[in-house]
């Protein structure tokens, strides 16, 4: 049979010829990681999940991926350096080797910041000898030692173009230095376009650890407890172990939601006081630079309207309200802060900084709900809480609703203040609210000792009664 019969005979039997192989493997050809890394938006994306060191291991394994480390901005626009070791301060003998920077630089001229800020030094040499320094747009430095005169650098110097700085928990600094540094920065006469900076990070908490690191972790952990803990290791017996580290997990991620720290009630957002000094330059970098703190709104710091035994000096919030609002009025004198409505001034930078834009808009926006309903911030000063908030319900009270008595206090011994709780005991729920504790002119007190004096004090009094305590 010749070709020509062959091909009428499949044409004919409806059979038509297979493809061969190599054409197969055209439809299928598989993506490199170096095309798939080309792609800016994709590099971008992924960029900010890789440590220091994954990303230089990538760029070690061929040419074209370390050119791509390199050249390719997306790459160290987001940069944590809180992780890495050679960042962090030796404080070994000096004749045990291996630290260039600290056996060429320990001489009599050495300064303090110098010797702590040396590590951190080291680290942006080499990068701006790579060329990648000018690329870092938000720079982690939580828990590292970070001077004074290193932020000045990261400020000032046309080297650094960092838009988000986080030096949270650092060691080593001098916060009366730093502060000389951020109002110089903003000062009147400085130069069109500075300071760089316009968010920083510095008075909350370093961040947990990543949710894939503590599971690796736990894991882990788990693996070793089982194999020395004889029959406690068996699988049933772990089963339990199992998901009670879940459930610590989960509750840890609850408990360190930046949402919740800001736009829930009844916390504390700053654990540490605050000088006066930092309200100040928070005052004069307001518009400038943003922080992970904000000025109490109180009508009592306004000194055109509060009357001059009632004014209060610029003080950082420290205490989130809630999105309730006042116990009677629901609001507030300075109306709660909504995000797209008020002043950016008005909102923190809210944890973790944001991996992917530098903007401060973006490390400001809260998370919605799920009925796309932007939450009130409602933040505050203990001085302007003293006497009108309940520090075990949240309740609170505004200047409009509840005239705070601030004599009640100061008249009253001991002995009377254990008089008037026996009479909430005794009276009840109706008379202690209406003939309880009360102030020198005759008004009654909504928040005694720093409890609601309606509903949880009645209520400790009434717990005690019947347990034979102090009550008893």
């Amino acid at each position: 049979m010749g070709q020509g019969e062959i091909k009428s005979h499949a044409s004919d039997t409806g059979n038509s010829p297979k493809p061969s192989r190599s054409m197969e493997g055209l439809d299928a050809i598989p993506v490199t990681l170096l095309s798939l890394l080309s792609n800016s938006l994709v590099l971008q994306q992924i960029a900010p999940y890789l440590s220091v060191s994954g990303i230089l291991a990538l760029s070690a394994t061929c040419k074209a991926l370390r050119e791509l480390v390199q050249t390719a901005q997306e790459v160290f626009r987001y940069l944590d350096l809180s992780t890495l070791k050679s960042a962090v301060v030796d404080f070994s003998p000096l004749d045990s080797g291996g630290i260039s920077w600290r056996a060429e630089r320990m001489d009599e001229s050495l300064t303090e910041d110098e010797f702590y800020s040396g590590p951190l030094r080291g680290t942006f040499s080499k990068l701006h000898q790579q060329h990648v320094l000018r690329h870092v747009r938000i720079l982690i430095l939580d828990g590292l030692s970070v001077p004074a005169d290193l932020v000045r650098e990261i400020i000032a110097e046309d080297r650094f173009n960092v838009r988000i700085l986080s030096i949270r928990e650092a060691r080593h600094l001098n916060e009366r230095r730093l502060q000389q540094v951020l109002r110089y920065a903003v000062r009147p006469t400085r130069a069109e376009g500075t300071p760089k900076l316009k968010g920083l990070y510095i008075f909350g908490s370093k961040d947990a650890v990543h949710k894939a690191d503590a599971a690796l972790s736990s894991k882990k952990k788990l693996v070793t407890v089982q194999a020395s803990r004889g029959v406690m290791s068996s699988p049933g017996a772990q089963i339990g172990a199992e998901w009670n580290q879940r459930s610590t997990d989960t509750l840890s991620t609850i408990l360190a939601d930046p949402v919740d720290q800001w736009y829930a009630s009844a916390r504390k957002v700053h654990k540490r006081p605050l000088s006066c000094e930092w309200a100040e330059t928070l005052q004069a970098c307001e518009g400038i630079i943003a922080f992970d703190a904000v000025l109490c709104r109180g009508p009592r710091h306004d000194a055109s309207t509060a009357s001059a035994d009632q004014y209060l000096k610029p003080a950082i919030a420290t205490v989130a309200l809630g999105p309730d609002g006042c116990k009677t009025c629901g609001g507030c004198p300075e109306t709660p802060a909504v995000f797209g409505q008020h002043s950016q001034s008005c909102f923190p930078l809210l944890s973790p900084p944001p991996l992917h834009s530098p903007a401060v808009r973006t490390a400001q926006n809260p998370i919605v709900d799920s009925a796309h309903v932007t939450p009130r911030l409602i933040l505050r000063c203990e001085d302007c809480l003293r006497g009108r908030w309940c520090e075990r319900c949240n309740t609170w009270w505004c200047e409009f609703c509840y005239e705070n008595p601030t004599s009640r206090i100061n008249l009253r011994t001991q002995m009377q203040q254990l008089e008037t709780m026996e009479d909430l005991r005794q009276n009840g729920r109706r008379t202690a609210a209406e003939t309880g504790p009360a102030s020198a002119s005759g008004l009654p007190v909504k928040v005694y000792m720093g409890t609601c004096v309606e509903h949880c004090l009645y209520g400790e009094m009434m717990a005690g009664a019947g347990s034979n305590g102090m009550w008893g």
